[in-house]
């Protein structure tokens, strides 16, 4: 909830959708080395004591705060965290990190586009934790206080946060389903011509965004030039496949964490599972449990083309040799999804594609040119974006 329009949202659609944060148990963060999950440190003791990082690494993150500035502003996130906290760090915590959330490699992704805050706290502050400290002590308006750490869904699901939304704009405004979209200026507006249950239809609008895939632009605005839309269009998506378990027993064998991320040093076949039923109530059913798998990304697109045959046993034997279930454990219920374009991958191409939509911008007003191609892939990110260009006609 790192936005407070996150929150404000979800005050908005109170009576359709409730606002759901995570128990207790997913402040725990576990990470994979030499055959088991170990916790990932939240404290200095914990730091200190833990296996993930090597003694030298340990002792020289106590000289972090008087290292210099990197002077490359496209300094990979990998080069970044090596340069000031060592290498077995970026090995066993900012490598697994960037597998969640970009399912990338942090040596191909720049820090200033991919975790600008990081950026921002050694060219503002010289260091992580000096930053951090002077971060920590700025004062808060109570707005900002509605944006925290909290892992949130909502309850029931996310699809509950798309049903209200619908139920709020009104079903009878929305088309789904429709294929061949196409955005022309007309006049001083524009004609969105598409296709529905085999007809052709248009619509007449003042305004367009769009929020479609980097991927998608160059058939949905057809009268961009080509040398500004091969810019807009230049985005890599991480190919993800995303498997649900279900376990209807887990014979007292539970995971209390938010999930387990697997470095790619370790050479294991998933990028990391996550367990909800630990984070978030009626997500199983008593002493059962639901995990979410993540296999392929950057590294292993070729994971997206495995067989259901294939990833089926590498859920069952993960169950087994990572997770610890009895041996013969399989899950009652199973569930793959195949994302081919999955995750953007903000790198270095990402100024040119800014760029172009700026430019766009200036010779077309009423078109915006959003979604997850810029500022932030995560669902808060979505929603903040979805707010400034509400109230922000100029976005």
């Amino acid at each position: 909830m790192k936005h407070p329009e996150v929150a404000e949202l979800f005050e908005q659609l109170a009576d359709k959708c409730q606002l759901e944060t995570a128990l207790e148990s997913s402040k725990r963060r576990l990470i994979w080395k030499d055959d088991r999950f170990h916790n990932l440190p939240s404290s200095l003791p914990t730091a200190i004591a833990t296996p993930l990082f090597t003694w030298k690494d340990k002792l020289r993150i106590l000289g972090e705060p008087w290292r210099k500035r990197g002077t490359d502003p496209n300094e990979s996130v990998g080069s970044l965290a090596e340069r000031r906290l060592g290498k077995s760090y970026v090995d066993y915590a900012v490598d697994p990190f960037l597998s969640g959330v970009y399912a990338g490699d942090p040596y191909k992704l720049p820090t200033r586009l991919a975790l600008p805050k990081l950026y921002r706290l050694e060219q503002d502050y010289g260091s992580f934790i000096r930053g951090s400290i002077a971060k920590a002590r700025q004062p808060k308006t109570d707005r900002d206080r509605k944006a925290t750490k909290a892992v949130f869904s909502a309850r029931g699901g996310f699809n509950k946060l798309v049903d209200a939304l619908a139920e709020a704009i009104g079903a009878d405004r929305i088309t789904t389903s429709a294929r061949h979209i196409r955005v022309m200026p007309d006049g001083d507006g524009w004609m969105v011509s598409y296709e529905k249950d085999g007809e052709t239809r248009a619509i007449r609008s003042r305004r367009v965004v769009t929020t479609c895939g980097s991927y998608s632009l160059p058939d949905l605005l057809p009268f961009v030039d080509r040398t500004v839309m091969a810019d807009l269009s230049n985005l890599r998506y991480a190919p993800v496949v995303q498997i649900g378990v279900g376990l209807r027993d887990t014979h007292y064998h539970d995971w209390l964490a938010f999930g387990g991320l697997v470095p790619s040093k370790e050479r294991r076949e998933v990028l990391g599972i996550l367990f909800p039923s630990a984070c978030f109530s009626g997500r199983a059913p008593e002493n059962g449990a639901s995990l979410a798998y993540f296999m392929g990304g950057m590294r292993h697109p070729e994971m997206v083309g495995k067989s259901d045959e294939k990833l089926t046993e590498i859920v069952d034997r993960t169950l087994v040799d990572m997770l610890k279930y009895p041996v013969g454990t399989h899950p009652d219920t199973l569930r793959i999804f195949r994302h081919e374009r999955a995750i953007p991958q903000y790198e270095a191409s990402t100024d040119r594609r800014i760029a172009a939509v700026e430019r766009l911008r200036k010779l077309y007003s009423t078109l915006t040119i959003a979604g997850n191609l810029r500022d932030g892939i995560g669902i808060g990110d979505r929603i903040k974006q979805g707010c400034d260009v509400a109230a922000n006609e100029n976005y």
